[in-house]
């Protein structure tokens, strides 16, 4: 290999790194050599226009053709083809063709690194009509090229549809059921605001029992004329512009609560013994957080069973669930769910990911604060629907999965 020439006027030194789109040379951004080395080397063999630099490293047999009459050398990594008495883009479109794909795979050495030696490609075998047949071939190509490319954009574009559409259906079955579309209304259920009093008389046992501070603010949230009003320690406003959608008469909204923002332990108290640590969603799955090899002998700050993880550190808005007692470090918050069904509220605040990533902060990574979670607004059905609505995901993701399967 020729030592890189730093000076203006070099010349270039193709490697297949200086390819770009489907049929540019970088001459402008490629090594450079200097005139004495290109003298030396050129000697043996100098590539001139309408050769095919033919690849044998890595990207194998993705050719070029030299369209520009300028000196240049052309890599070890690479061969250059020279054609004479033959059609020049015949070949090239042939060494593009599945057909010339099976050629070279065939003399292809199965290394670390797959290369193809310049006496395997001397032996490669091409099909050969006459010329004034290649060109009516390479007109016909260059006539039905567009078409083709538009087929392949659109096949692309398909492609990524089909592959987005399951991630994409799923976001819209969640949707549809927090805002009480997916399951239909029973009048039998105990309606959610009952359940709110149940929840609020549970705060009140565990604020006298001294298992949970008393809050700064006390806020309820009302209907009335079809607006949402919102109670906050004796004066009432209205939240109309804070409430994203509609939601069933039986249903409520509620502001959240109970929740235990993270705080990472020294490092010293890091190890094999105490109780499971998590930093952030290293070991999220699906619904319920993994094991963790880290430990915490003295811990800050736990998340209960049952309870809701959320990323508070970027990526913000993400969701699991843990079913054990954990010790949480700064990148994630718990919420516990009091009276109302966990996997529920997983599926809400799993359509709030939107929502945080807007209202996170931050120059060298986002994050949302406790306050931002503390004023999350989201819908609580009667809790027998919260139920139906579950299942109802569940099955629906499962039918999901299954089709995407086939």
């Amino acid at each position: 290999m020729p030592q890189e020439y730093k000076g203006k006027n070099g010349i270039p030194y193709i490697s297949p790194k200086d390819f770009y789109d489907k049929n540019g040379i970088d001459f402008a951004n490629a090594k450079k050599v200097s005139e004495e080395d290109y003298f030396l080397l050129s000697k043996k063999f100098a590539p001139q226009k309408n050769d095919i630099i033919f690849p044998r490293y890595g990207t194998i047999g993705v050719v070029r053709v030299i369209e520009e009459n300028i000196k240049l050398l052309v890599s070890y990594s690479c061969a250059c083809i020279r054609v004479e008495y033959i059609n020049m883009q015949y070949v090239v479109a042939y060494l593009n063709s599945e057909l010339a794909k099976l050629e070279i795979k065939k003399y292809t050495n199965k290394t670390t690194q797959p290369n193809v030696g310049l006496k395997s490609i001397k032996k490669f075998i091409i099909p050969l009509p006459p010329l004034n047949e290649q060109k009516r071939i390479v007109a016909k190509i260059e006539e039905l090229l567009p078409y083709i490319e538009q087929y392949a954009e659109k096949e692309e574009k398909l492609t990524a549809l089909h592959q987005q559409f399951p991630e994409q259906l799923k976001k819209s079955i969640l949707q549809a059921a927090i805002q009480g579309k997916l399951t239909e209304q029973n009048p039998n259920d105990e309606p959610a605001s009952a359940l709110i009093e149940r929840i609020k008389a549970e705060k009140l046992r565990l604020i006298a029992e001294k298992k949970l501070k008393k809050p700064k603010v006390i806020s309820e949230i009302i209907m009335r004329d079809n607006l949402p009003y919102e109670i906050v320690n004796g004066k009432e406003r209205c939240i109309a512009d804070e409430v994203p959608f509609e939601i069933p008469e039986s249903w409520v909204w509620v502001r959240l609560s109970k929740i235990t923002m993270g705080q990472s332990p020294d490092n010293k108290y890091l190890g094999k013994e105490g109780i499971e640590f998590h930093q952030g969603k290293s070991f999220f799955s699906e619904y319920i957080i993994e094991s963790s090899d880290i430990y915490c002998s003295l811990p800050n700050k736990l998340a209960t069973p049952n309870s809701i993880l959320l990323c508070v550190r970027a990526p913000v808005g993400i969701v699991n669930i843990t079913n054990r007692e954990l010790c949480i470090g700064i990148g994630l918050a718990s919420i516990e769910s009091i009276y109302v069904n966990t996997i529920f509220l997983y599926y809400a605040l799993f359509c709030y990911k939107n929502y945080y990533e807007r209202k996170s902060t931050g120059s060298t990574f986002k994050a949302i604060s406790k306050d931002i979670i503390d004023n999350t607004i989201i819908p609580i059905p009667p809790l027998n629907e919260q139920i139906r609505i579950v299942e109802k995901i569940e099955t629906l993701f499962s039918t999901l999965q299954n089709l995407s399967q086939k």
